[in-house]
């Protein structure tokens, strides 16, 4: 054969679909389990239909079974009847596993090292501008009625606004972060448990203090009254949690 004709046949064989070779269990156990680590298919998320997986990498759907079968004994996928199979993989080094995992007792907690000192910062910060946004947002804590769903809505916005009036891009980025486990649905179920008429009323007097504090100038003050908020906020959990 010509050797100019052999780097043309080994580039097309190298970009040749699955559906050219014959794949064992062991081959498409090892193919599936580093997709999933790598991230084409995500936590929670259903895989293909067997059938388009068997035709995608050109296997018999009993080959395929088995290969299913070893990835939910690896703790790869699980297979729910009538449902489909689903990825219950956590690559805990990844920010949406933290997300997935912190606990709503976690989530305060690291809010203790973040948010006091976020306090002190936005003293030295905030404008006449930030305090504008800050109130209207206190006030639509102050005027929801006790619908838990728009005050927990403002109480989200006020804190991720003192993150922002730092002008820290990093802290910002850490609110962020926050904010997205104050989103998954076990701290939607524990907020839902905890919050009452007078909670919200305490929250909101305390978010009052706090915003009092930080336009006084008082960063000390300032952080103390978060600290107070924060510890609030652990003791109501931990009172739901231990019922």
């Amino acid at each position: 054969m010509d050797p100019a004709v052999r780097p043309m046949l080994d580039q097309t064989d190298e970009k040749a679909p699955h559906t050219k070779t014959k794949n064992s269990a062991s081959d498409l156990l090892a193919i599936l389990r580093r997709e999933i680590v790598e991230g084409r298919y995500g936590h929670n998320e259903r895989l293909p239909a067997e059938r388009e997986l068997a035709e995608r990498f050109g296997v018999a759907r009993g080959t395929l079974r088995e290969a299913l079968r070893q990835l939910e004994q690896t703790g790869f996928v699980e297979r729910r009847p009538g449902s489909g199979t689903y990825v219950v993989y956590i690559d805990e080094d990844t920010p949406r596993a933290v997300v997935e995992t912190t606990r709503p007792i976690d989530l305060v907690d690291a809010r203790f090292a973040l948010e006091p000192h976020i306090c002190r910062l936005a003293v030295l910060q905030a404008t006449v501008r930030d305090f504008e946004r800050a109130e209207a947002i206190l006030r639509r804590m102050e005027t929801c009625g006790g619908n838990i769903d728009i005050f927990a809505e403002a109480d989200e916005a006020f804190h991720m606004t003192l993150a922002e009036i730092t002008g820290n891009p990093m802290i910002k980025w850490m609110m962020t972060q926050v904010s997205k486990v104050r989103g998954h649905t076990q701290w939607a179920h524990v907020r839902n448990k905890t919050l009452n008429d007078e909670m919200i009323a305490r929250y909101n007097r305390e978010h009052r203090d706090i915003l009092d504090a930080i336009r006084a100038r008082e960063p000390e003050l300032a952080a103390e009254r978060m600290k107070d908020h924060l510890g609030d906020a652990r003791m109501s959990l931990m009172r739901v949690t231990q019922a």
